[in-house]
């Protein structure tokens, strides 16, 4: 009895110590090592954009109080903003859609209110205002937006930054990505990118 007792006993202490090596060092060592593979090590530490002034996976809409002061591009609507029917900057802590669906009144309500917010800034006519300039993402904190919403916002950027508007326009295409693989989804524009881009140009 005791001799099994013993054996049984070394056993186990033989398993965790395998298992510690390998859940403990090996494995962890083995993940780290593959995150720093060249075109892995920036998703794996968070898409850190340089400076750390943010992640590239997250839009961040400026604060525009006044739009003769408003020098940036700005993205989609979130249902996690305040402001304007969900214009304006998002809560980054918290990710998620309103759950409204398109026969909801009040959704209805919050995107023709959208569409006159955004006409006033931009000086256009709420005709001109894209379909996700006043629609929110799933996750409320979508970097990318059309290239028809950036090319709206982009005389007003121009105007404000004292950029020319062809420099606008060029920043805007260097942001621009084609679709997925060739075929898959929408042309979009990275605004995180492209207002880092305004911001080291002026």
């Amino acid at each position: 009895m005791l001799t099994t007792l013993r054996r049984q006993t070394a056993t186990g202490l033989r398993v965790l110590l395998v298992m510690t090596v390998l859940c403990g060092i090996v494995y962890p060592l083995a993940i780290w090592g593959v995150s720093r593979i060249p075109g892995l090590s920036a998703q794996a530490e968070g898409s850190v954009l340089p400076g750390g002034t943010g992640s590239s996976l997250i839009g961040i809409d400026p604060v525009a109080a006044d739009p003769a002061a408003d020098p940036y591009f700005h993205t989609r609507p979130s249902a996690t903003a305040e402001a304007d029917a969900g214009l304006g900057p998002a809560d980054t802590t918290t990710s998620g859609g309103s759950n409204k669906g398109g026969f909801d009144t009040g959704l209805l309500e919050s995107v023709q209110q959208r569409r006159a917010v955004i006409a006033a800034r931009e000086d256009v006519d709420p005709a001109a205002v894209p379909t996700d300039a006043v629609t929110a993402s799933g996750s409320g904190l979508d970097p990318d937006i059309s290239p028809a919403y950036a090319a709206l916002q982009a005389p007003r950027v121009a105007r404000v930054t004292g950029l020319s508007l062809d420099r606008v326009e060029q920043l805007v295409a260097d942001a621009t990505s084609g679709r997925t693989l060739g075929f898959l989804g929408e042309p979009r524009v990275d605004v995180t990118e492209l207002n880092l881009s305004v911001r080291d140009a002026r």
